[in-house]
């Protein structure tokens, strides 16, 4: 029974790609905690998979020199928000720095999600995920989300001209739309960020 559900387990892993990050909760429907865990740990020891945190695994990506690549943080997040659909939303300096308008690396990694708070921590890095608002979840997973979370990020008083610029070029027509379409969900001061941003692409 063990070993067929080790190859039970394998096949899913394999299936999803390398790059993959999940936990035993993704295969519950499989067999027990118990004998989930007692397979991920097997396929740990032969080096399949890695084990990044306490009940926290992933099917690395190789590079063909340097070996195993970092997990990425958002299918680290995607894993730790569970199976059930939760969304999240990047935030804070992650979300700056996707964008571009940072080049910060923060110790910690916040996601926003409609789920349970939980931090984990991986090597130096912290990745937090942090329950928050429907409104603040309402543009999860949309461009207007990102830029929203990081304008909140810098602050009114840090956004400068070159800020907007960067996001200027940044941000594709569509991308701009999606801003208008979500500007309620956004600060009165971030909405006439985004109107701008609008208006000089017309312009």
């Amino acid at each position: 029974m063990s070993q067929f559900i080790e190859d039970k387990v394998i096949s899913r892993i394999y299936g999803k790609n390398r790059g993959w990050v999940f936990t035993p909760i993704h295969f519950l429907d499989l067999g027990s905690r118990s004998a989930v865990s007692k397979a991920l740990e097997r396929l740990v020891k032969r080096g399949t998979i890695r084990r990044l945190a306490r009940g926290l695994y992933d099917y690395p990506k190789k590079h063909p020199e340097l070996g195993n690549l970092p997990a990425n943080y958002e299918q680290i997040g995607k894993a730790l928000a569970g199976k059930d659909n939760l969304r999240i939303q990047p935030s804070g300096a992650y979300a700056a720095n996707l964008l571009g308008l940072t080049e910060q690396v923060s110790a910690k990694i916040v996601f926003l999600t409609d789920g349970a708070n939980r931090t984990v921590n991986i090597g130096n890095q912290k990745i937090i995920l942090k329950k928050t608002t429907p409104k603040n979840m309402a543009t999860a997973g949309r461009i207007s989300g990102l830029v929203i979370q990081a304008l909140r990020y810098m602050g009114k008083n840090q956004v400068a001209e070159q800020i907007i610029g960067k996001l200027q070029r940044r941000l594709s027509p569509d991308d701009k739309q999606q801003l208008i379409n979500d500007i309620r969900y956004a600060p009165a001061w971030i909405g006439e960020i985004s109107r701008k941003l609008k208006s000089e692409e017309l312009g």
